[in-house]
């Protein structure tokens, strides 16, 4: 076993690990090489978008960074230097997300190539999918891809379950957009011009109609063209943990991240909606609901459709601290 992970260890990871996810794009993360390990730690300086009036406190955050850990993983896995993960490993310094230092050696599986393989191709598709279902034998994946990282899967299945889901995803969206700091974190977060961070208006979906099943993000004001109605009923995922302390938040990063890279690797494609998880109402019906015990941490529209567009991402050298440093 290698004694400690190498510049040129750190600089392929945070390669991998800007491909991440985050909400509205806002890359809160920052990565360094310490003693040996590579860090994930909560960038600070970052305008991170409130959620839910701030109840949530870094959820968001924490969610963004357990998912740039796991391309973090991924990214060392292929090169034959397995890493093991210690989530929030000083009690002094809670902002240090995840450490990540050399395991026991061997060859990367077949399976973390594939996933590996899929991080440049994972995007968020904000337009509609077709309607051919999503075979069992997927859906059964993905669930295990959610468990392998201790948390889990729901899938909401059956007309009626999902038009309820639809009733209290969009009344949670209207709580929030009843909330001028959330009509802010929109505004400051969509991009009409060139940047390295937030959404571009070009990426966003089209408006919702009044109609549509779940609601969208308006970081867009563009109509679908005719004909292009969203899916009548599309494959709904809940990710969840057994609890919602910050550890299990950034596990569900990590868990986010794999279920989305199988998914990619499958053939499909997704989209994320948070709106019932930032509302404590509706966070909590949705969970009741499904029987669940611990928290739901975020909300998955899966489907087979176009790719979605990539978004913008900030340069690995502008992310990454020198050892020993931090910004």
């Amino acid at each position: 076993m290698t004694t400690g992970f190498t510049a040129v260890d750190l600089r392929g990871a945070v390669a991998a690990a800007i491909r991440a996810p985050s909400l509205h794009n806002s890359q809160p993360w920052r990565f360094r090489l310490h003693d040996g390990g590579i860090e994930v730690r909560l960038d600070r300086t970052r305008p991170l978008p409130p959620a839910g009036a701030g109840h949530l406190g870094d959820w968001a955050a924490h969610i963004a960074c357990g998912a740039a850990a796991f391309n973090i993983q991924l990214a060392l896995a292929v090169q034959d230097t397995p890493a093991r993960v210690s989530l929030r490993p000083y009690p002094d310094d809670l902002d240090v997300v995840a450490r990540l230092v050399p395991d026991r050696a061997r060859p990367a599986t077949q399976a973390e190539h594939n996933l590996f393989e899929a991080i440049p191709r994972r995007h968020s598709s904000r337009m509609p999918f077709f309607p051919d279902p999503v075979p069992g034998e997927i859906r059964w994946r993905l669930a295990e891809a959610a468990r392998a990282e201790a948390a889990w899967l729901e899938l909401i299945v059956g007309t009626a379950a999902v038009e309820a889901f639809g009733q209290l995803a969009h009344s949670a969206n209207r709580v929030l957009e009843r909330d001028p700091g959330y009509r802010a974190a929109i505004a400051r977060w969509t991009r009409y011009e060139p940047a390295p961070d937030g959404v571009p208006a070009a990426s966003g979906g089209p408006v919702t109609e009044p109609h549509d099943l779940l609601p969208q993000r308006p970081f867009a004001d563009r109509r679908r063209a005719p004909g292009r109605d969203f899916e009548p009923e599309p494959l709904v995922a809940v990710l969840g943990t057994p609890a919602d302390t910050a550890a299990d938040q950034i596990t569900a990063g990590l868990a986010l991240q794999r279920v989305l890279l199988t998914a990619t690797n499958a053939g499909l494609a997704t989209s994320m909606l948070s709106q019932p998880i930032e509302v404590p109402a509706a966070r909590e019906r949705l969970r009741t609901g499904l029987g669940r015990f611990g928290a739901p941490q975020m909300v998955l529209r899966i489907g087979y459709g176009q790719p979605g567009w990539p978004t913008p991402r900030r340069e690995p050298d502008d992310v990454t601290d020198e050892p020993g440093h931090l910004a």
